[in-house]
């Protein structure tokens, strides 16, 4: 009687966190889409929903892997990365870690892995360039390293649309104009003889309008291949992730990528979004879209659509304070709130450290020195 009355006693409070713990302890479901219309060949992608596993052997530690490859100036550059960044990603990338580290490392890591690419490229004398988004998936944290102008985007489950890349045309990003443009470079639109300046801003010598990719060894030393790195965590609830090259970009915003979308599933997604994006004007550039479903387990579609609220993010992410220390297992968003776990797009090295390991830029020849 007395255990009885004891067990009454639990505050619902208490039972209420036992319950959503154990909910929340569950690994989601990963689902993807992509659907791509080539017109130069140059857009490649990579999907692997179990790319690998932090412990060696044991399924449980499996993470994703969806990447996009825009070349340019040939596909060398893009074949490059996609066939050797995720090896440079586990390499760089310490053993023995748990969970809680190795996500707090792999920032770090994938700048590393871009920077060796990079290197291991000029190395092969390829001229050729390419955007990378990558986008590494472990359980209900995400993690985006990107260089170039093709974009990723998410939506959390109650409609928020939140920006996981950054976009380094020089078009619309001032503060990478002044870097290059310190760095020693021109940049500028093309200066026709005997007419006025036309098409986008571009970087002078070699005339390209990326201030950030992999490759382009023939622009110079203030192109650079260290990505840009934001790191969140989802809500139990999920979200879709989608990545695109400029070839959906330059003709749908993010929020018509949204309302074409809602309520299908990933695969119909992408190829929504494909279509939408080359109606306007036909087919102008390779034009790819990989669209990524976190769902709770069992929940294999996402919700019937809805009219989009406008809640355009970068501000509401919620920040985890820096003087808190890094933990996944026990510690969850709360319902449909996304949590920036980490960013930097610093295109110094130098400034890219962490728990004695140091990151050292020096002009194009950048170096990734890890010292442990």
């Amino acid at each position: 009687m007395a255990m009885a009355a004891e067990a009454a006693t639990v505050p619902l409070g208490v039972l209420l966190r036992r319950e959503v713990t154990s909910e929340r302890m569950e690994r989601p479901d990963v689902l993807c889409g992509e659907a791509a219309r080539s017109r130069k060949g140059e857009d490649f992608t990579l999907l692997l929903a179990e790319a690998a596993h932090r412990v060696a052997g044991d399924p449980s530690t499996s993470f994703s892997v969806f990447a996009l490859f825009d070349g340019h100036n040939g596909s060398g550059a893009a074949i490059y990365a996609k066939k050797n960044l995720l090896n440079n990603v586990l390499r760089a990338t310490p053993s023995g870690l748990s969970r809680d580290e190795w996500l707090a490392v792999l920032p770090r890591s994938l700048v590393a892995a871009f920077v060796k690419t990079d290197k291991d490229l000029q190395a092969v004398a390829e001229t050729s360039g390419t955007t990378v988004t990558f986008v590494i998936i472990d359980e209900w944290v995400v993690t985006v390293a990107s260089v170039g102008d093709s974009r990723c985007i998410l939506e959390s489950a109650d409609g928020s649309l939140y920006h996981l890349s950054a976009d380094h045309r020089f078009d619309s990003n001032r503060d990478e104009v002044e870097r290059v443009t310190a760095c020693g470079s021109k940049v500028g639109q093309l200066n026709v003889v005997g007419g006025p300046e036309v098409g986008p801003l571009r970087c002078w010598p070699g005339g390209l309008c990326l201030s950030r990719s992999i490759g382009d060894i023939d622009v110079g030393e203030c192109i650079i291949p260290v990505p840009h790195v934001k790191q969140v965590k989802l809500s139990n609830a999920g979200g879709r992730i989608i990545i695109a090259s400029d070839g959906v970009w330059d003709d749908l915003s993010f929020e018509m990528a949204l309302e074409c979308s809602r309520g299908y599933p990933s695969d119909i997604t992408a190829n929504r979004i494909v279509n939408e994006a080359i109606l306007p004007r036909g087919l102008r550039d390779d034009t790819t879209c990989i669209v990524v479903d976190i769902l709770p387990p069992e929940k294999l579609a996402p919700s019937p659509p809805t009219k989009w609220q406008g809640k355009i993010v970068n501000k509401m992410f919620c920040r985890k304070h820096p003087d808190m220390s890094f933990k996944t297992d026990t510690e969850y968003a709360e319902p449909d709130v996304v949590e920036e776990l980490f960013e930097d797009g610093s295109a110094m090295l130098s400034r890219r450290s962490i728990d004695g390991r140091c990151l050292q830029s020096r002009g194009r020849g950048l170096i990734a020195e890890i010292i442990l």
